[in-house]
C-alpha cells in the first residue's frame, strides 16, 4: 500500500472518535454531506464538483453515498452510488439525488430519537425526507465537535500534509532560481505549479494564495518584476484534499536593502518564541500577543493580521493564532506561524511562514527549508 492511500484503521479510528462524541450528546445518527467531513470520516478525497453523503450510526455501522467509479477505497459498511452525471453531464441537482439514496438506506435500519448534522451546511432535502418518513426529529449541531476532532492528525492525513509540505519546498526553491527583474508574474505561477504536479504526481487540489510582487498578496498579474521589490510568496499546495500553507519573501534583485534586512531579522525571530512556546495546553492568543508585542517593537513597519492557524482539509482550521479565539494548543494539531512586516519603504514588507506539528513535548518544524531573502 502506498504511504498516500486510505490507511483503514485510521479511517476506523476517527470513526470511533466520533461515536465517542455521539455517545457523549445521546446521538443516535450522524449524517456528514460537507466534502471534508465526508473524506475525514470515510476516507477518500472525492472531485469537489460532486455530492457525497455519510452517515453513522450509534452501533458503529457507516452508511456511504457517492457516485460510481469515483469514489474507491471507502471504509464503511454499505457503500451506495447515484447518478452525479448523466450521459456525461453533471447534474444541478446532486444533492437531492444524493439525499434520496441516504435516506433510503437510512429508512431501513430503523427511526432514530436524536440526529446529529452539521448546522451549517445540512440539505433541506435530507432534512425533509426523513421527517416525513420518521415524523418529528431532535436536530442535534455536530459542527463544533467535527471541526474539534479533525484537529488531530492521524498517520494518514500527515502522510500527504508532509508531502504537500514537500512541494512547498521545491516551488521555494524554484523561485528562487527564476526571479530576477523583468520576469512576469504569470511565468513565476505557471513554473511554480508545474513544478508541484511534478512532485506531487498528481492535479493539485488547491494551489495557495499569493503570487503577486511588490504587494502583500493577491494573485499573479501580467506584470513584470522589479528590482527592489520584495516578492512575497504564500504558496499552498493541497495533496489530495490536505492543505501545506508556507510563505517565503524574495528580494527580486538579490540584494536586498539594509532596511529590508532588518525587518527580515526582526521577522524570523519569531520563530524560536514559537518553538520553545507552543506545548499541548499553552494559549494560542497568549503566543500572539507576544509575538505582536515583539513585531511591534519593529516601529519602521505594521503587522496587522493573524499570527497563524491550524491546516488540513481546509486552509484555515483551529488552532487559531488570532485575538478573536482562545483555542489551546493540542497534541496532533498542524498550524502555521505566519509573522510579517509591512511599509511602503520595504516595497512592500514581508512575511515567513512555517508549518509545525504540535507533539507531546512540543512542536516539530514540517517545513525545513530556506528563509532567507
Amino acid at each position: 500500500m502506498s504511504n498516500f492511500e486510505i490507511h483503514p484503521q485510521s479511517v476506523r479510528g476517527r470513526q470511533q472518535r466520533l461515536l465517542a462524541e455521539m455517545q457523549a450528546q445521546g446521538v443516535d445518527l450522524a449524517i456528514v454531506n460537507l466534502p471534508e467531513h465526508v473524506q475525514w470520516l470515510t476516507g477518500p478525497y472525492v472531485w469537489r464538483l460532486v455530492q457525497t453523503s455519510a452517515a453513522l450510526w450509534a452501533d458503529g455501522h457507516v452508511a456511504v453515498v457517492g457516485p460510481p467509479k469515483k469514489f474507491t477505497g471507502v471504509v464503511a459498511d454499505d457503500v451506495h452510488e447515484y447518478q452525479a452525471q448523466l450521459h456525461s453531464t453533471l447534474r444541478n441537482d446532486q444533492r437531492q439525488a444524493c439525499s434520496a439514496v441516504l435516506v433510503e438506506a437510512l429508512r431501513q435500519r430503523g427511526k432514530p430519537k436524536r440526529i446529529g448534522v452539521e448546522f451549517s451546511t445540512f440539505d433541506v432535502h435530507t432534512a425533509q425526507a426523513l421527517a416525513a418518513a420518521w415524523g418529528d426529529i431532535e436536530w442535534i449541531d455536530l459542527d463544533p465537535s467535527l471541526y474539534r476532532l479533525r484537529r488531530r492528525k492521524d498517520a494518514d492525513e500527515m502522510a500527504r500534509l508532509r508531502h504537500a509540505i514537500a512541494a512547498n519546498g521545491k516551488m521555494y526553491a524554484r523561485a528562487r532560481e527564476i526571479i530576477r527583474p523583468g520576469v512576469n508574474e504569470l511565468e513565476v505561477f505557471s513554473e511554480l505549479q508545474s513544478v508541484a504536479v511534478r512532485h506531487l504526481g498528481e492535479m493539485l487540489t488547491w494551489t495557495g494564495n499569493d503570487y503577486a510582487c511588490g504587494a502583500r498578496g493577491g494573485p499573479p498579474r501580467d506584470r513584470n518584476i522589479e528590482a527592489g521589490e520584495l516578492y512575497i510568496l504564500d504558496l499552498g499546495p493541497a495533496f489530495r484534499g490536505y492543505n501545506a500553507d508556507t510563505c517565503r519573501a524574495i528580494a527580486v534583485d538579490g540584494k536586498p536593502t539594509e532596511d529590508q534586512r532588518r525587518a527580515w531579522r526582526h521577522v524570523a525571530e519569531v520563530f524560536p518564541i514559537v518553538e520553545r512556546t507552543v506545548k499541548p495546553g499553552e494559549s494560542c492568543r497568549a503566543l500572539f500577543d507576544e509575538c505582536n508585542r515583539w513585531l511591534g517593537e519593529f516601529s519602521e513597519a505594521k503587522f496587522d493580521h493573524h499570527l497563524g492557524h491550524g491546516i488540513g482539509l481546509f486552509p484555515h482550521e483551529a488552532p487559531h493564532l488570532n485575538p478573536n479565539w482562545d483555542d489551546k494548543f493540542e497534541v496532533g494539531d498542524v498550524f502555521t506561524a505566519e509573522p510579517g512586516l509591512y511599509a511602503e519603504h520595504l516595497r512592500a514588507g514581508l512575511r515567513l511562514e512555517n508549518d509545525y506539528l504540535v507533539t507531546e513535548t512540543g512542536v516539530e518544524l514540517l517545513s525545513d527549508f530556506p528563509l532567507e531573502l
